[in-house]
């Protein structure tokens, strides 16, 4: 529900504030006093189309502010999230628009792109004026129009959900059959590669390392039996080396360990050294002994690394990786071989879940064409009821010519059909698309007569009849201010209208009218109390002069209409300005 609206400096309006409830609301006025502007400034913050032409002369930009209270609206809130803004209870959009080009929006103070601002504000606002509105003149919003006041959800996500299945399969379907056109070659490649990786033979991801430890050993065989003979020489030489040392010290050390044993640790250690370098020099020994230079081995080897590095350029960075990408190529191959079972497995799916779409988009076409039936009769008993008994409402229905094909027919996501609502405003014309309506006030009646029966299920918060009243009068006039205040029960509802008999009806009025200061012209929105509501609806009455019989007059239709208008609910309201 639009709570607030703020206006600076846009066209012949310096400033204005308003707050707004719930029930109808009334706007009235002399013909260019700057009602039009109002709705304009809405739009804006609805993501409109912008030009530095409506800047108040003299000022550098023009702003519009609204306040939206979103209790009522769970899809924008959860638009909030998908366009990374912070979920609320309430949104404050900005707009200014300045004469050097440069625009700005702003949601809850964060920037946006206009974009996002038409996106967000979707279904918050439907405007009923000459050729415009925000939902029933978009032919493809019919069919959810449709299936809203018809209580056809089950069946809508029914379709849904059996569309998406087969799709999901086509999907599929499609790249099986495109693998199966380059199968062969795919086939043919993978198992070149395969029988080069298996001809490796490779089993061990350490294989590289532990060969490149035995090559840098077979390159130095003569350093390794130089340094082998050194260590044991210097540990058992001709003269006993560091293990006759030990011997002896060891002898030494158990004679004063029978004299004091106190020393007892001192030949303990001496002979755990003399068993370590005894041992370490016949190692070294043995080793050296056996230690030949062994030139085909380290050919061998230095083959086998290269083969490993060649796999490494090809396949992967790591041994790891090259074993890795062979069991991989195993397992495509194995999938390859599997594809003709797997196409004729998805076929035979395709065409059960074909058959359950078929079936559940029959389903919701004829409730379509049931709910259709009872639609357009309460339409047409609403449009008798404006003073527009020959008016006659249509819905057409077309298959569709793009989404998932089963059999000769195709079906989408949201059914078999398109839909469309046809107008005629005059007995013996054809019914046309909504948007080549030539009368906007016709329009406006008929957008007016919709939201009557759609009012209940129909997710927009807020309407904006302009123009309702074109072309009419009288007992007409009275029958559209009670349908519009029959519309504010359930939804806030706003009219422009410059007939008494409809200004009546609302719960707060709004007048709009001109100020001359000196040489600058500018527009005042003014709410009105009850004296000053007799003053204006006598004016719309009579004109220039106003006689106590137009008061009187005016008196008796707030009676009459207000006598049966039920009070608007009570909102909590925030101020607009930060």
């Amino acid at each position: 529900m639009l709570q607030a609206l703020s206006i600076r400096d846009f066209a012949i309006i310096d400033r204005v504030d308003l707050e707004l409830g719930a029930g109808l609301t009334v706007i009235t006025g002399e013909t260019g006093a700057g009602k039009s502007i109002l709705i304009n400034a809405l739009k804006l913050v609805l993501g409109g189309r912008a030009s530095t032409d409506v800047v108040r002369t003299g000022s550098d930009a023009a702003e519009v502010e609204a306040l939206f209270d979103l209790g009522d609206a769970p899809d924008v809130r959860r638009r909030l999230g998908e366009l990374g803004l912070d979920d609320a209870d309430q949104i404050v959009v900005r707009r200014v628009l300045s004469t050097s080009g440069r625009h700005r929006v702003y949601v809850n103070g964060a920037m946006a792109t206009v974009q996002m601002l038409a996106q967000l504000t979707s279904g918050l606002v439907d405007i009923s004026g000459q050729h415009e509105h925000y939902s029933l003149l978009r032919a493809d919003a019919h069919a959810d129009l449709l299936d809203r006041v018809a209580g056809l959800g089950v069946q809508r996500d029914a379709v849904a959900a059996a569309h998406e299945r087969v799709a999901d399969i086509d999907e599929r379907l499609a790249a099986l059959r495109t693998d199966q056109r380059g199968r062969a070659e795919r086939e043919e490649f993978l198992r070149f590669q395969l029988q080069e990786l298996e001809a490796a033979n490779l089993k061990d991801a350490a294989e590289e390392q532990h060969l490149e430890q035995e090559r840098h050993r077979l390159r130095n065989t003569g350093k390794i039996r130089d340094a082998a003979a050194s260590v044991e020489a210097l540990l058992s030489g001709d003269d006993g080396g560091a293990v006759g040392a030990l011997a002896k010290a060891l002898r030494h050390a158990e004679t004063l360990a029978g004299f004091d044993a106190a020393l007892r640790a001192v030949a303990d250690d001496l002979r755990t050294a003399h068993a370590l370098a005894d041992d370490a020099a016949r190692t070294v020994g043995r080793h050296a002994e056996h230690l030949d230079a062994d030139p085909e081995r380290l050919d061998a080897v230095e083959t086998r690394l290269a083969q490993l590095a060649r796999l490494r350029r090809k396949h992967g960075a790591t041994l790891a990786d090259v074993i890795a990408r062979r069991d991989a190529i195993q397992g495509e191959l194995d999938g390859l071989a599997n594809v003709d079972d797997t196409l004729e497995q998805l076929e035979r799916a395709r065409g059960g879940a074909a058959v359950e779409l078929l079936r559940a988009a029959d389903v919701l076409g004829a409730a379509r064409r049931e709910g259709a039936r009872r639609f357009t009769a309460a339409v047409g008993a609403e449009l008798a009821d404006l003073g527009m008994g020959g008016a006659t409402l249509e819905v057409r229905f077309e298959p569709l010519t793009s989404g998932v094909r089963v059999g000769d027919r195709v079906v989408g996501n949201r059914g078999a059909d398109r839909v469309e609502l046809l107008m005629s405003a005059n007995p013996g014309e054809a019914p046309a698309p909504l948007h080549r309506i030539a009368s906007g006030g016709e329009l406006s009646r008929f957008m007016l007569a919709v939201k009557r029966v759609i009012a209940e299920r129909d997710p927009v918060a807020t309407y904006v009849f302009d123009e309702v009243d074109t072309g009419v009068g009288g007992p007409t006039a009275e029958a559209i201010g009670r349908k519009l205040e029959a519309v504010s029960t359930r939804r806030q509802a706003l009219c422009i209208t410059h007939l008494p008999q409809i200004a009546a009806f609302g719960q707060r009025h709004l007048h709009v009218h001109k100020r001359v200061d000196g040489d600058r012209t500018r527009s005042e929105v003014t709410l009105l109390d009850a004296d000053a509501r007799v003053e204006e609806l006598a004016r719309m009455l009579g004109g220039a002069r106003i006689t106590e019989a137009m008061r009187a007059n005016a008196r008796e239709l707030l009676s009459h209409a207000l006598g049966a208008t039920p009070a608007p609910k009570k909102r909590a309201q925030k101020s607009i300005r930060s």
